[in-house]
């Protein structure tokens, strides 16, 4: 269960697409979509879960509340400020700047405030459970 909500918390790990493989032939393109959208995955069942209950709005203030109190926010404009310094203001694009800064953002997100995240998901899917 760890696995599915962390995969809930960073949806914006990106997928390797390298050794997927295709061993059948494609389908049609209309068939493809409509079963896509009839099955959903886990995650995205309890995605759908936490913005209907309101629960997921809490959530992302509880983790904006832990990152400005650890200082990781702070830690992450000085970052990008001296990326900035290092390169040259006018050489810098913002797809760069997000390129470069995001591996540094997402380490940078303290243990303890995953954990509380993780809890709190867990919890919330406990409760939800018929």
């Amino acid at each position: 269960m760890v696995s599915i909500c962390r995969a809930f918390v960073f949806p914006l790990t990106p997928f390797d697409f390298s050794e997927a493989t295709v061993t059948s032939p494609v389908p049609d393109e209309d068939v493809t979509v409509a079963s896509e959208k009839d099955e959903l995955t886990l995650g995205e069942i309890i995605n759908i879960k936490l913005v209907e209950s309101g629960e997921k709005d809490n959530l992302m203030e509880l983790v904006r509340d832990r990152l400005v109190e650890s200082g990781r926010k702070d830690g992450m404009r000085v970052a990008c400020r001296e990326h900035v310094k290092k390169k040259g203001r006018k050489d810098v694009a913002v797809d760069e700047l997000i390129r470069v800064i995001t591996p540094k953002s997402r380490a940078s997100v303290p243990d303890a405030v995953k954990q509380e995240l993780l809890n709190r998901i867990q919890n919330f899917i406990g409760s939800a459970a018929p």
